[in-house]
């Protein structure tokens, strides 16, 4: 059975196809860039789980300051309190946050060692796959959008870029486990998506659904780096430079964009122009910054060409048809 799009009071207002994927492009540079910065913060504390923590904490801090500041907060805030008291709120729509925590832990743990670009094409693969089953489900917010044959070329193309990542000796060079989590933080992603977007719908504002993953991302990554410090020690020195915590600011942002951008694109093609944005960024910070496990920029920016056309066809006029 199809799952109905929820209801809403207030119906979002309508954004032009290349407004809508534009947005989601700059989601995915946004995504590219935190991913850096927290791989960054990971390696110079030596411990991935503290630097996620840090960076959903201060992203959290940001978005209580916000939720209380201006009006659509505190008229979200309260919606919210209001559908948890009467059940109106399942459960599963305030977990989505559990999904952002497993992404922000991936990136310090992983990114530092295999790069961006590494790190991105297998969140490529994760939420190719994951949207589209969503999409035919009718999980997010648009309903039920069919896999048609131009989105189903986009996401094999999505694929095939993931394949040309692993050329080389990159299985050798690399543990395994880093290039499984980006795959399962990327399928996390889709499904966090759809479900914030489905959560915007019955709070009225993206702000809100952004405040509740964070909080649910901060007490799981205080919990994780407070047992993971108890028993391997606290960092040995704490970096002073300001830019490696604008993780959660960052963060914030995309999240709140994507809740606010699933209605109008769906869940696949919001992932599709996230994976374009994505694969930019990391081609543009991996050749000026790489990584010991870096593909080369040859192989980097083959991926980035791949996984645009992907993006172009799947977005073409007449390939997403909702029902």
């Amino acid at each position: 059975m199809p799952v109905t799009p929820e209801p809403s009071s207030r119906q979002p207002r309508a954004l032009s196809p290349a407004v809508a994927l534009g947005g989601a492009v700059l989601v995915g540079v946004l995504t590219a860039l935190q991913a850096r910065i927290n791989g960054q913060l990971g390696l110079r504390l030596g411990d991935g789980f503290v630097a996620a923590a840090i960076s959903f904490s201060s992203g959290f801090v940001v978005l209580v300051a916000l939720s209380a500041i201006l009006p659509a907060g505190r008229r979200g805030f309260g919606r919210l309190r209001a559908g948890i008291r009467d059940r109106t709120i399942p459960w599963w729509m305030l977990a989505g946050g559990l999904a952002g925590a497993f992404t922000v832990a991936t990136q310090g743990l992983a990114v530092a060692v295999i790069g961006v670009s590494l790190f991105t094409v297998g969140v490529v693969a994760g939420q190719t796959v994951s949207g589209l089953v969503l999409d035919r489900a009718g999980y997010g917010p648009a309903g039920v959008v069919a896999i048609t044959v131009p989105r189903l070329i986009g996401g094999l193309l999505a694929l095939v870029a993931v394949g040309v990542s692993l050329q080389g000796d990159v299985l050798q060079r690399v543990p395994w486990w880093m290039l499984v989590m980006p795959v399962i933080a990327g399928a996390g992603i889709a499904w966090q998506q759809a479900t914030n977007g489905r959560l915007r719908q019955r709070v009225g504002t993206p702000l809100t659904a952004t405040l509740v993953n964070f909080f649910g991302g901060t007490v799981v990554l205080v919990i994780a780096a407070g047992v993971h410090v108890a028993l391997v020690g606290a960092p040995a020195a704490v970096p002073t430079e300001l830019w490696l915590y604008l993780g959660g600011v960052i963060g914030v942002t995309y999240i709140f964009m994507s809740a606010a951008l699933v209605v109008h694109t769906g869940v696949l093609l919001l992932g599709l122009g996230t994976v374009a944005g994505q694969l930019v960024t990391a081609f543009a910070l991996d050749a000026l910054w790489p990584a010991a496990a870096s593909p080369g920029w040859t192989t980097e920016l083959l991926m980035v060409i791949v996984a645009g056309a992907g993006v172009v066809i799947a977005a073409a006029p007449g390939a997403a048809r909702r029902r």
